[in-house]
């Protein structure tokens, strides 16, 4: 797979930058991209030379709206209509962004909400633009991520702000996700990249064995956390073969309130 549809990606002075490349979705994936991002992830992670990686979106308006909901409740089968247990294979995703040796920087502007607020999450580090809007959408749509999507999350902000995040589906600020913990830094949007950039140099300047090792220990005291992610996909994938699950998608295309109640 050497060329990309959905992504576009690039290495430089040892930065390999993974650009999420459907704008006019608010780059919103499909199972396509996530196959792309996987295959992408596993090169750069291969690559000796690429000692940092980051992820971002194309365009301004979005880093990561989650998935594609145009393909979420139709027909009788899984969630998304593609491959993996919910028909897209975002925890494969999910796993690989943490097994990766490097670094994994999120660049964030615009909206991180959703799948994008859990990519955002479980990279090891995230940077945004004072326009970054972070937060999470999945009930209001028939939706959940188990695992690192809720459980990670909770390592991150805490208990009861994880809580809040999921129950309430509300949005956050760059400023708040920085009070909050779920983001590192926060700069004007005119000096995101050359922030990124400063941070990539940094790291590339430090030994990327112990990096590593680093990465390997911080992932070792939370790993249990893939295993209840597994459990929560086969869940997932019954939960999108419910009306219930449906109507959020439903109720999304038409743009109307869902009536989750009613089944």
């Amino acid at each position: 797979m050497g060329d990309y549809r959905d992504i576009l990606y690039e290495v430089e002075a040892g930065a390999a930058t993974i650009t999420i490349n459907r704008p006019e979705v608010m780059n919103a994936f499909r199972t396509q991209t996530v196959d792309e991002m996987i295959h992408a992830f596993t090169r750069a992670g291969a690559d000796r030379n690429v000692g940092v990686i980051v992820l971002t979106g194309a365009g301004s308006r979005a880093f990561c709206t989650g998935g594609d909901q145009s393909a979420h409740g139709e027909g009788d089968g899984d969630g998304y209509g593609g491959r993996g247990v919910i028909g897209v294979p975002v925890e494969d995703l999910q796993s690989l962004i943490r097994d990766v040796p490097q670094p994994v920087i999120a660049k964030v502007r615009g909206y991180a909400i959703g799948g994008g607020n859990v990519l955002a999450t479980l990279c090891d580090m995230t940077i945004a633009s004072e326009n970054a809007v972070f937060g999470q959408v999945g009930p209001k749509v028939g939706s959940v991520d188990p695992g690192f999507g809720t459980a990670y999350l909770a390592r991150i902000v805490g208990e009861k702000k994880a809580r809040e995040i999921w129950y309430m589906c509300r949005r956050y600020k760059a400023q708040d996700a920085l009070a909050m913990g779920l983001v590192n830094a926060v700069v004007p949007d005119d000096q995101l990249d050359a922030e990124v950039r400063r941070w990539c140099d940094e790291i590339m300047g430090h030994s990327p064995t112990a990096i590593a090792i680093a990465k390997r220990s911080f992932n070792a005291d939370s790993e249990n956390i893939r295993g209840i992610g597994a459990l929560g996909m086969q869940a997932l994938s019954l939960y999108y073969r419910t009306e219930e699950s449906k109507e959020g998608g439903r109720a999304f295309r038409e743009k109307r309130k869902p009536d989750f109640r009613q089944w």
